[in-house]
C-alpha cells in the first residue's frame, strides 16, 4: 500500500486515467484502489460513494476543459489570436496525468450510457459552443452555424487523433482561416 496521503484529484485523475484505459466499469472504488496502491477507506475518505466520485469527475472535467481553457486563451491580445489559441488548444491538449488526448474521447463514449454524463456533456458543450460564438462574433463573423461547424470539427479531430495520432494544429487553423476570411 501507499504511504502518500492521498487526495481527492488524485482519485479523480485516476477515475480519468482508468475511463481512457479500461472504460466506465473501472469507475469504482476496489478498481481504482488497486491502480493507486491503496485501500477503499481513501475512496470513501473523499466520497460518499461512487456516483459523487462521477460528480466529481465531471466537475473536474468542466473547470479544466472549459473555465481553465477559457482563462488561457483569455491572456492572448485580441479575438482574432484568442480564436486562434482556443482552436489549437482544442485539438492538441495532451495532459498525460488527465488521461492525455483520450480523456474527451472517452468521457463522450461515456456520456452514450450514462444520462447524467449525457448531460453533463451537454452543458459544457453548449457553454462551449456560446464561448465559441462569442469570440467569433467579437471577429465579425456573426453566422451562429460556424461556431457550430468550427466545434464539431474541432471535436472530429480529436477523435481521430485518438486513432492515427495526427498533429492537427495546422488542420483547425486552415478551418479558422477560412471562417475568418468570411468576414
Amino acid at each position: 500500500m501507499t504511504n502518500k496521503r492521498l487526495t481527492k484529484d488524485d482519485w479523480v485523475l485516476a477515475g480519468f486515467r482508468a475511463l481512457v484505459q479500461q472504460g466506465p466499469q473501472a469507475l469504482k472504488a476496489e478498481p481504482l484502489a488497486r491502480a493507486l496502491a491503496t485501500t477503499k477507506g481513501s475512496f470513501y475518505w473523499h466520497f460518499k460513494d461512487v456516483p459523487s466520485f462521477h460528480t466529481a469527475m465531471l466537475l473536474y472535467w468542466e473547470r479544466h476543459a472549459l473555465d481553465g481553457i477559457i482563462t488561457l486563451v483569455e491572456t492572448e491580445g485580441t479575438p482574432v489570436a484568442s480564436l486562434r489559441k482556443l482552436a489549437q488548444v482544442a485539438v492538441s491538449h495532451d495532459d498525460p496525468a488527465y488521461g492525455g488526448k483520450h480523456a474527451e474521447p472517452a468521457i463522450r463514449a461515456w456520456a452514450r450510457s450514462d444520462p447524467a454524463v449525457s448531460k453533463a456533456v451537454a452543458e459544457v458543450d453548449a457553454k462551449r459552443l456560446a464561448y465559441l460564438q462569442k469570440l467569433l462574433t467579437q471577429c465579425g463573423v456573426s453566422n451562429p452555424e460556424l461556431a457550430r461547424a468550427l466545434y464539431a470539427a474541432s471535436l472530429g479531430m480529436e477523435e481521430l487523433s485518438t486513432r492515427d495520432n495526427a498533429d492537427n494544429q495546422n488542420a483547425i487553423g486552415t478551418l479558422v482561416d477560412l471562417i475568418l476570411a468570411l468576414r
